[in-house]
């Protein structure tokens, strides 16, 4: 049986740090987290025999008189944080960094009066946390049908993800709110350690005749990791500890993956890894006393070249192979026969000790990245902006390469507003910054979108520095809803509202308007950063001549626009409207217009009053049917 681990597996960055807070804490008196430090029984039963007490609600914090109060690894509400203060206990934040920056977004768009929209379980206490630092109104969802159902129009609101939600979820909510078209500031909040776990669970989960899944049964994150597992292996089992493992289940099995959720301590995975692999800790220990270690370099001779792997003697009792995928990052259609012949010599490093059959495992492609790294090192510290071309676009993000070594670019990196499909960037040359850099833990994180706000802004500030109220402008439609659309003027976007799109009515602005169209807008007013548009030129103003058009007399056509029970307004031309009172339709009496009348008919009458100030002209059909009477009794 073959036994893959998640590199990802177990503890990261926020719980570590959360886990290793709270044993430093561990000894004193009077030490309390507020609500389960992680969600792992196992640690959190061995903290309480440290004396590490959990206090559940504000109630049981408010009877404390004194000692040390450590904020679970989750969060908690603000009006926590002043209670502790105001009853002078010890505080300690052992909040997951990338929560707090999730608080910090809340509490500043809601004291701007945007409506907060959390993306995440209502009863996860993450997410109790991040509602209890909104200000005003508040909404919770978790699936497409809630967010469907908010009516947003006219307001400004502000978007999060709890750090644990399903990336493809989360995508598929962004995207129903886009097409609604409300004003909405997204932001991913998904924690990047989050989106390489399940991706790298699904990966495995694909690949393995089972998966397994260790977590506690309260942990969100090992939940998800579960549900994505399970759609690409059936035959996949969650397990809190080896005790819930039965490994008969697996004695067939050809190929099995684990992976554990981020709560999950290394000492579980490694209990469950040792006997899935049917090794003792002994066994495991004694292989890490081995003269070779993973991770070290070695040098070797070729002694056998096939076109997918290199045999070379490393002078130790097994030979070392290096695959046609540890050689190169971009190896796929590679014939390793025309890389190297027997009796060269090659530096490569140890990957794997013992490979399964008893040969090392080597890469040279790692070894070259190590090179690499030292280069996006540099690139780092100096905020270098570097050039690559995209080799490959995952679920998550792309994959860019620089001198063999990876860079990661999350998707909520890629680009300054939210993409659903990142296809059309593959093989693509792209410009990006290093914003994160740990290759210890191989988190190279690449960030163009920084790149494209910074340009974005100049352009923006040189756009402002030009434009005024009353000038003419070229953009481009870039998106448009039903009270408008929002046009790109090269720098920042304006709104043409529906009212201003004609001199005349429309009724539906994406009948006239298309995404791409290029226009020609008039800059009506600039507010801030807000620019309001208009297609209503002055000097196109159909009330210009309407009084030498419409003269009182003046016999005119016109077609029935609407109707209302005092009369029928008459549509003369774009913009200009004439009211037909229902006493001017007929000699005889008439109860309403539309006993006579119907929207879109054409109709003739005469011009009886125009008031160029109040901008209304009034007409009359009877009149020009009196004409017709006193002309034939005088014939």
């Amino acid at each position: 049986m073959e036994v893959k681990l998640a590199k990802t597996a177990g503890f990261c960055f926020g719980v570590k740090r959360a886990v290793d807070t709270v044993y430093e804490q561990a000894g004193k008196q009077h030490v309390y987290t507020y609500g389960p430090i992680i969600h792992n029984t196992v640690v959190v039963n061995d903290l309480e025999r440290k004396g590490v007490q959990v206090i559940d609600s504000k109630e049981e914090l408010e009877k404390l008189e004194e000692g040390t109060v450590i904020i679970r690894s989750h969060g908690v509400a603000k009006e926590i944080y002043d209670l502790i203060k105001q009853k002078n206990l010890t505080l300690v934040d052992a909040t997951c960094p990338f929560v707090r920056k999730i608080h910090k977004i809340v509490l500043e768009a809601s004291e701007k009066g945007n409506i907060i929209i959390i993306v995440g379980s209502k009863e996860h206490p993450e997410v109790q946390g991040i509602k209890g630092w909104c200000q005003g109104e508040v909404y919770i969802v978790s699936e497409i049908e809630e967010i469907k159902s908010l009516d947003l129009r006219g307001k400004k609101a502000s978007l999060v993800s709890q750090t644990t939600f399903n990336y493809n979820k989360f995508k598929d909510i962004v995207e129903i709110i886009e097409k609604k078209g409300y004003d909405i500031e997204v932001c991913n909040t998904i924690c990047n350690a989050t989106e390489e776990r399940q991706l790298e669970a699904k990966d495995i989960a694909h690949e393995c005749d089972a998966m397994i899944v260790i977590g506690d049964k309260l942990s969100s994150n090992s939940q998800k990791l579960f549900d994505i597992s399970k759609k690409e292996c059936n035959d996949t089992f969650f397990v809190q500890t080896l005790d819930d493992l039965d490994l008969k289940l697996f004695e067939s099995t050809g190929k099995v993956g684990i992976t554990a959720g981020a709560s999950t301590p290394q000492k579980i995975i490694k209990e469950v890894h040792a006997s899935m692999t049917e090794k003792s800790f002994e066994q495991l220990l004694e292989e890490s006393l081995v003269t070779i270690r993973n991770g070290e370099v070695v040098e070797g001779t070729v002694i056998d070249v096939k076109p997918d792997e290199i045999i070379l003697n490393i002078g130790y009792k097994a030979d070392g192979i290096l695959t046609r995928n540890e050689y190169s990052n971009d190896a796929a259609n590679l014939d390793l026969t025309t890389i190297a012949k027997v009796g060269d010599t090659m530096e490569t490093k140890v990957l794997k000790v013992n490979d399964g059959e008893g040969q090392v495992l080597l890469t040279y492609k790692r070894l070259a990245a190590e090179k690499g790294n030292k280069r996006l090192e540099e690139a780092y510290e100096n905020k270098e902006v570097l050039k690559a071309t995209v080799a490959k676009v995952l679920d998550g993000g792309l994959s860019v390469i620089v001198d063999e070594a990876r860079v990661f670019i999350p998707a909520s990196l890629v680009s300054d507003s939210y993409e659903r499909d990142l296809k059309k960037y593959d093989g693509q040359e792209i410009e990006f910054v290093i914003s994160e850099f740990n290759p210890r833990k191989r988190r190279v994180i690449g960030d163009r979108k920084q790149l494209l706000v910074a340009a974005k802004k100049e352009k923006q500030k040189e756009l402002f520095e030009k434009i005024e109220p009353g000038m003419k402008i070229d953009g481009v439609v870039k998106n448009v809803t039903d009270f408008g659309a929002f046009v790109d003027l090269g720098g920042a976007d304006g709104l043409l509202h529906i009212s201003e799109m004609s001199w005349g009515r429309v009724e539906n602005p994406k009948k006239v308007f298309s995404i791409g169209d290029k226009v020609t807008v008039l800059i009506k007013d600039i507010q801030g950063e807000k620019i309001a548009l208009s297609l209503k030129f002055p000097e196109e103003n159909p009330w210009l001549k309407a009084e030498e058009n419409y003269k009182v007399g003046a016999v005119i056509s016109g077609k029935v626009a609407r109707m209302t029970d005092f009369g029928a307004f008459v549509e003369l031309e774009s913009g200009i409207d004439a009211l037909l009172h229902v006493s001017q339709i007929a000699k005889e009496h008439i109860e309403k217009p539309s006993d006579v009348l119907s929207v879109g008919q054409e109709i003739t009458a005469k011009v009886v009053d125009f008031k160029k100030d109040d901008k209304k002209i009034s007409l009359s059909m009877k009149a020009l049917i009196s004409e017709d009477d006193e002309e034939a009794t005088e014939e």
